[in-house]
Parts: structure tokens; sequence; C-alpha cells
């Protein structure tokens, strides 16, 4: 959430940014007409109050006098009622336009930063770098879902049966596979990057899904229990970040890295149509997620680690990737700069999105009111929340399954994710 203040003073900055994005920018246009209203409002009531509180005295004053004095209170307290009657009127209004700015400004994006292209889909994404080289075969290597059906460790049909579409049931190699990575990706960031595990809770409310900015915008694209205050959540990004929402931290405790497994749930409206075949695009998902709480000096800094501790898994597992920096079009809602991070699959010959490394700036610490202390300050400031996959983890399998695929259908596995497989009973 953008500061009101900041949107005031620089609405045509905001206009601007928000056009570059591809959003509507028409609540903006009556975004000022409002705000002024507002601070007319304000001005009154505080002129009011003022008054009435001169008056009180004076009334007070000479209810202790003479019967003229007393005389002369009454047409006073008469006036005081009609003040009170208009500040009353003024509050109810000012509650109206408050929440009509609220609406406007939960509905504005973050500002993409200055050194985002400027462009309006994936199409004009720019790529940063490539780490590793395509394999060659020789043989036409398979889709994932082709692969993982050979050999009966994936099962759509079963799942849709279970579960409706964009569902997968996996077993045997698969499951163990997947667990392998979770045990994999959460021993690395926690041993090598630092970082301090979490297992959270899989269902939020909407405080919790607010300040992330996931509410009120994408409602629609949540899973609601019904007659609960109570989402699934579509990422573990939204209950780490809140950890620490209405709190204060102390600098020295700066910066805050968090990591956490969980499974995903995500709607996936709007996407009617696209990917309809393997594990790319499903309801329910895993992640291994990384949090970063900085202070702003370091955030930029810290998105540029976020990303290369992600890569390192890909890295570690012999994938290769590319690193794109998204244009102002295809960024996220909450999201000043991201950087995407895709594998290519040879089954599809194609590249794709296996985590999104992004920095939010203060944009989510405002929705949620987290704020850090600097040594030898005692007013505090807004933090800084980064986050990204490290790495989605149903991905990740499926690069595996099309990447090590061999001749006979088999699949190997990488060298770091044997010990993982090794027989300890």
């Amino acid at each position: 959430m953008l500061e009101l203040r900041f949107i005031r003073e620089n609405i045509e900055l905001v206009k601007e940014k928000t056009a570059l994005r591809g959003a509507d920018t028409t609540p903006l246009d009556t975004f000022m007409e409002i705000d002024q209203r507002r601070l007319q409002i304000l001005g009154e009531v505080e002129s009011l109050k003022n008054k009435r509180n001169v008056a009180s005295k004076e009334i007070a004053r000479l209810k202790q006098g003479s019967d003229e004095e007393k005389s002369q209170a009454e047409p006073m307290i008469i006036e005081m009622r009609d003040i009170g009657q208009k500040i009353k009127e003024l509050d109810t209004e000012l509650a109206e336009i408050q929440e009509k700015l609220q609406t406007i400004v939960m509905a504005i994006p973050n500002l993409c930063h200055d050194s985002v292209p400027v462009g309006n889909d994936e199409s004009d994404n720019i790529e940063v770098r490539t780490w590793g080289t395509k394999r060659e075969y020789s043989f036409e290597p398979k889709p994932h879902w082709e692969v993982g059906e050979n050999l009966n460790v994936l099962d759509f049909e079963r799942a849709a049966k279970l579960s409706g579409s964009r569902f997968a049931l996996l077993s045997g190699f698969a499951s163990r596979l997947s667990r392998a990575l979770v045990n994999f990706m959460l021993d690395l960031h926690t041993q090598k990057h630092g970082y301090t595990e979490f297992m959270p809770p899989f269902l939020v409310n909407t405080p919790t899904m607010t300040a992330t900015g996931q509410l009120p915008k994408f409602e629609e694209d949540l899973f609601k229990i019904a007659e609960w205050d109570l989402y699934l959540i579509p990422t573990a990004e939204v209950p780490i970040t809140n950890i620490h929402r209405d709190e204060t931290i102390d600098e020295k405790d700066l910066p805050l890295n968090y990591t956490a497994y969980t499974p995903c749930f995500r709607s996936e409206a709007g996407s009617h149509g696209r990917d309809t075949r393997g594990l790319i695009r499903q309801h329910q998902f895993e992640k291994v997620e990384l949090v970063k709480i900085t202070t702003p000096e370091t955030s930029m800094d810290a998105l540029e680690d976020l990303t290369r501790e992600a890569e390192t898994v890909l890295q570690m597992l012999g994938l290769h990737y590319r690193v794109v920096t998204l244009c102002s079009g295809d960024l996220g809602f909450s999201a000043t700069k991201t950087y995407d991070i895709e594998v290519w699959l040879p089954g599809q010959q194609a590249y794709r999105e296996i985590s999104s490394c992004s920095n939010t700036l203060d944009f989510q610490a405002r929705r949620g009111s987290i704020r850090y202390r600097p040594e030898g300050q005692k007013k505090s400031k807004l933090v800084h929340t980064l986050n990204g996959s490290g790495l989605a983890v149903g991905r990740t399998l499926l690069a595996i399954l099309e990447t090590y695929q061999q001749e006979d259908g088999s699949v190997a596995i990488p060298e770091v994710l044997k010990p993982y497989f090794e027989k300890r009973f």
C-alpha cells in the first residue's frame, strides 16, 4: 500500500507508474477530489471543536455568575448543540470518504522500480543471465506427464476422480522425489544460506491476506473456508511475512531470513485453457518459500542475494535455467522489481518459471504495520519485505523428470539427492 500523502504529493507519478503496469488509473482521477474534501472536513471539524472547547469554558464561567450571565449562557448552549450536530454529520461524511479513499489506495499496485524495463507482458521481459547448457539426447525427450505416467508415478486421472481437474496424484518414486526435494531445499537454505525454518498455519485470516496484498484485489484467486474468516494460503509468503505484523523489530535483529515448506492453494481464476496438462498449473502444489525482512537501505542488495540463493538449488541439481527481469506490465501487484528464474524443460522445448524473487519495498510493511527501530532513534520506520520461491517443488520435480529421463524410460537421480534416497531402516 502506498502512503496517502505520497499519492497526494506525487499523483502524476503514481498515475504514470500505474499505467506502465497496464493497471486501471481511473480511480486515481477522483482521488484528489475526494482527498481534498477529506482535508477540508478535517479542518472544519478541528475548527468547530476548538470553538466548542472555548465556548464550553465560557458557558461554565457564565453559569457560575449572576442571573444575567446565566441567561447569556442559554443561546451559547443552543449554538453548541448545533455545532455538536454539525460535527457528528461531518464525522459521518468523513468516515464515508475515508472508506472510499481506502478502497482506491488498496487497489493501487506498488510502483515499479526505475530499473524495471517498460513492457506489456512476458514477451517484453529481459534476460539477465543463464546457467548451464541444454542437454542433448540420443532420443526425443518426453514431457514429464508422459514420463511419469509411463513409470506409474503420476496419475492425473485418479486425481481428477478424487478432486477434479488441476490436481495430481503422486506415488512411489515421484512421491519420494518430492519429499527429497523438500528436505534438500530446506537443508540448503537453513544450513548454507542462514535461513530460519518455520512451519506456519496453512489457513490464515483476512488481515493476514490483506497485509501481503492478496486481499481485497485477488479474492477470486483464493480458496475460502465457508462461514469462517479463513483462507487457504496461496504461498507461504503470506503467513511468514505476517509473523511480525503489528510489531516493531530492533534494527540489530535485521535482516531476518525465514524459510518454510507448505502446500499452496490457488483457484487459478482466469487461467482456463492454459497449461492443462501436467504439473505446471495446479490448484494444489508445494513450495519452499524464502522471505527476507530488511532495512530500506539494504533491500535491493537483498533481492540479488535472494535470487542467487534460489538459483543455487538449480545449480546443485544440474538444471539449466535463465534469469529474466520482469517488465512493468508483467509485475505482480505488490512487487517493485521481480526476477523470474525459468528452468529449461527438454520435453516441452521451453523455459518455464520455477521461482519469482521480488522486492516489495515497504508496500506490504505499510499494510501490515511491520516496523523497525533504528539504533539510537526513538522513531520507528517501515521495514522492506522480499520473497521468492526456493523453489516450487512440483516444478522442480517435473524438471528432473524431463531433464534426467533415460532412453529406457527410467529417470536418473541428481547426485545431491542420492543421500535422501539411501535406505536407513
